[in-house]
C-alpha cells in the first residue's frame, strides 16, 4: 500500500458547493476508484490560497493511471469542471506532493 498525495485548485467561492458534490458523490464513481485500488481518499481545503489537499492510499498494483478513461470518471470532472481549475479535457490541474516526513 502506498500512500500519494496532490494539490488541486478550486475557483474562489465555491468551498461550500465543492462539499455539496463529494457529500453527493456519485456511488458508481467511489465504485471505479475502489476496483483501481484508491482507498482512504481525503480532501482538504486551504481557504488563504484556494488550495484542495489530497491525500489517498492506492494498492500495490493499483490501476488509476486507467481512471481517465472511464466513463463515469469523464462525466465527474465535467461535473466538476465549473468549480475548479481544469485541463481543456474537464481533468483537474493537479499537482503531486513528495513526501518529506511521515509518523505511523
Amino acid at each position: 500500500m502506498e500512500k500519494t498525495a496532490f494539490v488541486m485548485t478550486l475557483l474562489p467561492g465555491f468551498e461550500a458547493e465543492y462539499k455539496k458534490r463529494h457529500d453527493e458523490i456519485w456511488p458508481e464513481l467511489v465504485t471505479a476508484l475502489k476496483d483501481a485500488g484508491v482507498s482512504d481518499y481525503s480532501i482538504f481545503f486551504e481557504s488563504a490560497s484556494n488550495k484542495l489537499f489530497a491525500v489517498l492510499k492506492r494498492s500495490d498494483n493499483h490501476q488509476m493511471e486507467q481512471l481517465p478513461l472511464q466513463p463515469i470518471v469523464q462525466k465527474w470532472w465535467a461535473f466538476m469542471a465549473d468549480i475548479m481549475e481544469t485541463h481543456s479535457d474537464n481533468s483537474p490541474i493537479s499537482t503531486p506532493i513528495q513526501l518529506l516526513f511521515h509518523m505511523d
